[in-house]
């Protein structure tokens, strides 16, 4: 079944992402003190440079394992 959407934007708002987060909350603490451009060098050897598809960034994806974890 075809549909079509009724309802589009009309208008824009503007979020900056430092106001939505507290100064105290434990992910800015953890982005603080952790610098994860390790998992780089650790993963290099599992990913072709040459052939397939373009991969997700093995960071983003760690990190969202981590937020899986700490938030269930």
């Amino acid at each position: 079944m075809l549909t079509k959407a009724k309802d589009k934007q009309t208008s824009y708002e503007f979020v900056m992402l430092e106001e939505l987060v507290k100064e105290d909350h434990l992910l800015r603490k953890i982005d603080k003190y952790i610098d994860f451009s390790f998992i780089y060098d650790e993963v290099e050897e599992l990913y072709c440079h040459d052939n397939g598809r373009p991969s997700v960034d093995p960071v983003v994806l760690f990190k969202m394992t981590l937020l899986q974890y700490l938030y269930g």
